[in-house]
């Protein structure tokens, strides 16, 4: 009895030795995963670019976007993201788009950029496979993510996702199936020609190289770990305009999360003349030490 209790407890320890081992490599796997997506979509924005001239903008918030041109205020990066990657619907980017939630041409009076059946003729086809991209529907139906819809974004609308599915996110497919969804993938255009990385008050941040807003919806769907130290989600309305903030979100996003800690003369970002990729990680919030990004820790 002796020697099987001595047997037990050894099995017992081995296997709590074990047990962290195989949660490590697991996570290991899908960082390693999650690092080749964002690789492909790297390819597929230098591709983009290399045919358009530019990347995809990433601007959400447009003041000026008012009544017939609201649909210019709720689409965000990420969705910019999607549609560049694999097309408003999914069959490939259209060289006439205008960057609507609602999908209409450069007009912006008829929705002819992707219903019709010849558009197809214009397209290069798209930019990242849908098996790497991941792209869900961002809200609207059992179907999509945020069931419930997201303020200030278009429903029924797509967003990359990252490979850290989450088991309570499950998302039934045409064929009823569940999948399990990850996180949308944040995506900030650099303006170039910006020297602006810190700006002074809210209303300055359209200016900067890397506007703070750009994902600020997808940010204030809960999937933040602390309001005051992680990308901001806070809108222009949150402070009087000229009113520089002390430690919030809007600083931490700045000073902390995409300075460029090696340049000491003053405030820089990282990745200044190109783009932010940025992913919530394993605990699908962003702004933990878990995140998966394109640029430095």
């Amino acid at each position: 009895m002796i020697e099987i209790m001595v047997v037990v407890g050894i099995i017992a320890i081995l296997i709590g030795l074990l047990i962290p081992a195989v949660h490590t490599v697991q996570r290991m796997a899908k960082e390693t995963k999650q690092k080749a997506q964002f690789t492909a979509i790297e390819l597929g924005l230098a591709a983009f670019k290399s045919d358009y001239g530019d990347y995809p903008p990433s601007f959400w918030f447009d003041p000026s976007a008012t009544g017939t041109t609201a649909a210019l205020r709720n689409y965000c990066g990420a969705q910019k993201l999607a549609e560049a990657m694999v097309g408003w619907d999914l069959m490939g980017f259209h060289p006439d788009s205008a960057w609507r939630a609602d999908g209409l041409d450069k007009s912006g009076t008829a929705n002819t950029v992707y219903l019709e059946t010849d558009t197809l003729k214009k397209r290069r086809g798209r930019y990242v496979e849908l098996d790497v991209a991941n792209p869900f529907l961002l809200g609207g139906g059992t179907d999509s993510l945020f069931p419930g819809g997201v303020v200030d974004l278009a429903p029924r609308t797509y967003v990359l996702c990252d490979v850290f599915t989450r088991p309570e996110r499950k998302i039934q497919q045409i064929d009823g199936k569940l999948v399990a969804a990850g996180t949308p993938i944040l995506y900030y255009k650099a303006n170039p020609a910006s020297l602006i990385h810190h700006p002074v008050s809210w209303s300055q941040t359209s200016v900067c190289i890397y506007d703070a807003r750009d994902n600020a919806p997808i940010l204030n769907q809960g999937l933040l770990a602390d309001s005051a130290k992680l990308p901001t989600l806070r809108r222009q309305h949150d402070l009087a305009p000229g009113i520089r903030p002390g430690t919030t979100s809007f600083e931490y996003f700045y000073d902390f999360y995409i300075r460029d800690m090696r340049i000491q003369g003053r405030q820089w970002p990282v990745r200044p003349d190109s783009y932010l990729l940025i992913s919530a990680g394993m605990d699908g919030i962003y702004g933990t030490e878990d995140d998966i990004r394109n640029f430095g820790q």
